[in-house]
């Protein structure tokens, strides 16, 4: 497991996928899975969309991941 992998959960993050992102908590990696909390579905052109429950999502579509400064996000 990769440094930033361990000091990024329970961060707020942007997950980066070639459509959209998610900003919310990183909760837990399970395997292949990034599980987010408390999360907003970002897409260009579009007002931040929040979503109830976790979001999974798989990290082969993950193309980066921006970990937040305290106090960041919404």
């Amino acid at each position: 497991m990769f440094a930033w992998r361990r000091t990024a959960v329970r961060k707020r993050v942007v997950v980066n996928l070639s459509d959209k992102a998610f900003a919310g908590v990183l909760w837990a990696q399970r395997g292949p899975l990034l599980v987010l909390r408390d999360v907003e579905l970002l897409e260009a052109g579009r007002e931040p969309q929040r979503v109830d429950g976790e979001v999974v999502v798989e990290r082969t579509r993950v193309e980066f991941t921006q970990v937040l400064a305290a106090g960041g996000g919404g």
